[in-house]
């Protein structure tokens, strides 16, 4: 079971890079627009340069900004072609056009990371048609009714029972407790952002306990 770190801000993957506990790095066109403008390749190089800076070799999703299936398979061969980085994934929508698009692109050796899923079914035909990541919208599908974590589950025991290549990552992650709780239902990595990832590490109890061992020391050694 793995974190990876939802961002594309540099100061945040350098911070969570030092910290040791993320194993990989997704980002999105909407991540990628709350940062200063730049241009996009030399972004997600300076991302993956970081990932080399700090000597690990970590997967980094990025996702395509074409529509149309032939335009998102010449985009991503041109974005595994200029970023000099041997862990690169790309990030395909899932669809029933985008099936052919994760398949031509498995073909080439390219890993897709099959993104925008809310269905056992979306999640598994994209297994099937070679995604090495599939990704749910674990919050979002509880926002409209859906039952993630029966999901992963499912998907989990699908992915075993085929032999697949396959993980699934839980993305659109609002809360520290949902991280134990995917991992626990069958998700082999979350996703999850900044914020909640330093939120994880803490609470209320925690912080009572280092202030009384701190005050009792200090009483002691006085």
């Amino acid at each position: 079971m793995k974190l990876f770190a939802d961002t594309a801000n540099l100061q945040e993957i350098e911070e969570l890079l030092r910290t040791g506990a993320i194993q990989g790095i997704t980002t999105n066109p909407s991540l990628l627009s709350k940062e200063p403008k730049a241009d996009f390749l030399e972004h997600i190089q300076k991302i993956c340069d970081l990932c080399q800076k700090y000597e690990v070799d970590l997967p980094v999703s990025v996702e395509v900004f074409a529509t149309e299936p032939d335009s998102m398979i010449e985009q991503a061969a041109e974005i595994c072609e200029k970023i000099q980085y041997n862990n690169i994934n790309i990030k395909i929508p899932v669809g029933f056009q985008e099936l052919r698009v994760i398949s031509e692109l498995a073909k080439r050796g390219i890993r897709v990371n099959c993104t925008c899923c809310f269905t056992d079914t979306q999640l598994q035909l994209a297994a099937l048609a070679g995604a090495k990541y599939v990704s749910l919208f674990y919050n979002r599908l509880i926002d409209v009714g859906g039952d993630p974590l029966e999901a992963l589950r499912r998907v989990r025991k699908f992915i075993e029972a085929n032999d697949l290549d396959c993980e699934i990552i839980s993305g659109s992650i609002r809360n520290a407790y949902d991280l134990s709780d995917c991992w626990a239902n069958g998700s082999h990595i979350v996703t999850a952002g900044f914020g909640v990832i330093k939120k994880s590490t803490q609470h209320v109890k925690t912080n009572e306990s280092i202030e009384g061992f701190i005050k009792d020391f200090e009483a002691w050694i006085k």
